[in-house]
């Protein structure tokens, strides 16, 4: 039984000094003690937003050093403790075996956050989702879409703000925009960007028959203030109007909400979270600054697809995955084949395996 232990440290062990090549560890310590030298020099907070856009690298790259470290230690701790057990003491191997599958799950969980090694894949990510045709139903779908992404994030600790919604005329959402704030948010979400399909007996059908609802979600991931992207007033229209609500006393009653339209690209974005006009025009232009820099990666590198210039239509045939709920259960990707039976449990969330398997299918950058 010891020999077999030892036999899976070993193997743990290539693995670990794989992932310390490619997750650049040495450089990364390298960056993550810069950027602590910045945070204690004085005068660190004169500059709000530069000092957040650091606490933000360095909490980036914590995310995968901190856990590596943590590998290491643990390997460190069964290597030592494996030499004092004797083949004999059951009890002694049985601890020892539950350690070593503790540390191979915390190594596969390192391992799945080297396959995001793309220069955006640690950003926030913006994510929006739009209902395809089909009236209520597909509002309807828009806003369980909505649901399941919120849950996912609450259960993965990010932070989510929706800055722009609008409702359907009868019920859900026709679409919604959402800025999703953690380290790899947008590394996660990528997998989700195109349509997606929804088979189940209809709510609001009085005849109780089966219903197919199509919404898209598209996911950019937000950039940073420094990056390249410049943005001339002269090529800006900025139109404000009064926030959206079910009305009631929390209605904003003022034009406060700001839309921008980017006149060269035809880009429309807009927010309507805040009371505060100069606070909705920031955010919208954050998104805007997102979406220009996106549109600038696709004509330079063509890796991304030309969701800009050729979008596919929100109908059949051209869905990413299939949630049927009628007459049987199923959620599919139809990219990577990945399927479960759950379907209750994805709408609440439970994302990681589909996510998994499209980034498993990506070959490493």
């Amino acid at each position: 039984m010891l020999l077999e232990i030892k036999s899976r440290l070993k193997e743990l062990y290539k693995k670990l000094s794989g992932l310390r090549d490619y997750l650049d560890i040495e450089k990364n310590k390298t960056v993550l003690k810069e950027l602590e030298g910045k945070m204690t020099s004085s005068g660190f907070w004169d500059n709000q937003e530069k000092a957040r856009s650091v606490i933000k690298e360095l909490k980036n790259i914590r995310a995968i050093v901190d856990p590596f470290f943590e590998c290491t230690k643990e390997f460190d701790e069964l290597n030592e403790l494996i030499i004092l057990v004797d083949e004999d003491d059951q009890d002694s191997i049985k601890e020892i075996t539950e350690l070593v599958c503790r540390l191979e799950k915390n190594i596969d969980s390192l391992e799945f956050k080297s396959l995001m090694s793309g220069r955006l894949d640690r950003s926030n990510a913006i994510l929006s989702i739009h209902a395809g045709a089909g009236g209520t139903e597909s509002c309807d779908w828009a806003s369980m879409l909505l649901r399941m992404y919120s849950m996912w994030a609450d259960k993965n600790s990010y932070k989510t703000e929706i800055i722009d919604i609008l409702t359907g005329e009868e019920a859900g959402v026709k679409s919604a925009v959402v800025i999703i704030t953690g380290p790899f948010a947008y590394g996660y979400l990528k997998s989700e960007r195109g349509v997606h399909r929804l088979v189940r007996i209809s709510p609001f059908d009085a005849n109780r028959r089966r219903h197919t609802s199509f919404a898209s979600v598209d996911i950019i991931a937000e950039v940073e203030d420094d990056a390249e992207i410049d943005i001339k007033e002269s090529e800006l229209r900025i139109d404000t109007y009064r926030s959206s609500g079910a009305g009631g006393q929390h209605v904003n009653v003022t034009d406060s909400a700001v839309r921008i339209t980017h006149l060269p690209t035809g880009i429309v974005v807009q927010c309507q979270n805040e009371r505060s006009q100069h606070k909705n025009k920031a955010t919208a232009m954050k998104v805007l600054k997102a979406r220009l820099y996106e549109l600038r990666l696709e004509e330079k590198k063509k890796e991304m697809e030309a969701e800009y210039a050729k979008k596919r239509k929100i109908e059949w045939g051209s869905q990413i995955r299939s949630y049927v709920m009628h007459p049987y259960s199923m959620v599919k990707d139809h990219r990577t084949g990945y399927e479960t039976s759950n379907v209750g449990a994805v709408m609440d969330g439970a994302l990681d395996g589909f996510i998994e398997a499209f980034l498993k299918q990506k070959p490493r950058k």
